[in-house]
């Protein structure tokens, strides 16, 4: 059964019963639905990874838990009293896998759900919210604007003061790389590909919610708007040839460890010029897995990769810095030295 399939009307009433009365406000979600807020928020479902991410990042001690286990390489990075927050399931997208009864149970005062909008969102939202009497937001994801995410989720949170303090911080990181890329001509921006699984041969569809932060770069993505039916597409080594992509950036260590010696891929410029990345994604990803607030720091390592001359900076303090921001945990020197490499 889908996530907003129908449960029966006994069990609804009972868990319902048990569901504390609440002062409410009124409030207007990027979907243009009315919502019904209670006054405060203290326990926030996150509909998918990027809700996640902003729950996390502005108030971690409303999140409801995440939405699969922590990987052991992720936990580190998490305080140990979030790290041990459960693991929830997911209620959007791919691969749903939650239910409804199971976040009814769960009692909270908010569902969260941000990204790309669209009326099956919209939909799926009304639904789940009809059927479990619980408010469900929905929010607006794009990179660029990020900062007023932050002051928009923080209000309904509670926790204006801090989503401030990150919007600012983030404003500021989109403002710098905006204004020194520009002074690049559009003809001498990289081309560049995302690859994903395996063989490489799954990516993000240039204008996509996943390809933002690489489009934010100016770099030019080789996979044009319209190549598959969505934001990811499958395509062909071929293609891949045909392309010539400059960078290649990846999430995949399988992928990493052997497209060096991958004869199909010897063709492509960025494997021959050595320009293959595995995209940091501790705890989560850099540039994309989610599309969410994590990838402020991704714009900026991106921006050190693409144009190394404007940007020669260390991004070891910066880093640190993010890292203390956002996740409310400094990383160690080990960690900077898995995500970054060694100093230098």
């Amino acid at each position: 059964m889908s996530a907003w399939g129908w449960l029966k009307a006994p069990v609804f009433a009972a868990l319902f019963a048990a569901l504390p009365a609440q002062a409410q406000q009124g409030f207007h979600d990027d979907g243009g639905r009315a919502v019904t807020l209670p006054a405060r928020v203290a326990r926030v479902w996150p509909a998918g990874p990027p809700a996640e991410v902003l729950v996390y990042v502005l108030a971690p001690e409303k999140l409801a838990g995440f939405i699969r286990p922590l990987s052991e390489a992720a936990r580190p990075y998490f305080p140990e009293r979030y790290a041990a927050l459960p693991a929830l399931g997911r209620l959007t997208g791919r691969g749903n896998s939650t239910n409804l009864e199971t976040v009814v149970k769960a009692a909270p005062d908010v569902i969260l759900d941000v990204g790309t909008l669209g009326p099956s969102y919209v939909s799926l939202a009304d639904r789940v919210q009809d059927q479990t009497h619980i408010p469900y937001v929905l929010l607006g994801g794009s990179l660029a604007d990020t900062p007023a995410l932050l002051r928009r989720a923080g209000a309904i949170l509670g926790v204006p003061d801090r989503a401030e303090t990150l919007a600012r911080y983030t404003q500021q990181a989109l403002d710098e790389v905006r204004a020194r890329v520009a002074s690049v001509p559009a003809g001498d921006r990289p081309k560049a590909y995302i690859a994903r699984g395996p063989r490489g041969l799954e990516t993000d569809v240039q204008g996509s919610i996943n390809s933002e932060t690489l489009d934010f770069m100016g770099a030019r993505n080789v996979v044009a708007a319209g190549t598959g039916a969505g934001n990811l597409a499958d395509v062909s080594m071929e293609q891949v040839l045909a392309w010539q992509p400059e960078f290649v950036f990846t999430i995949d260590r399988d992928f990493v460890a052997s497209v060096a010696t991958d004869p199909a891929w010897q063709g492509v410029a960025a494997v021959r010029d050595r320009h293959v990345y595995l995209v940091p994604h501790e705890p989560y990803g850099w540039i994309d897995d989610p599309p969410g607030p994590n990838r402020i720091i991704g714009v900026r390592w991106l921006a050190k990769l693409l144009y190394p001359r404007l940007f020669p900076e260390d991004l070891r303090p910066e880093t640190k810095r993010f890292y203390e921001l956002f996740y409310q945990q400094s990383p160690s020197d080990a960690q900077l030295q898995e995500l970054l490499g060694p100093p230098g």
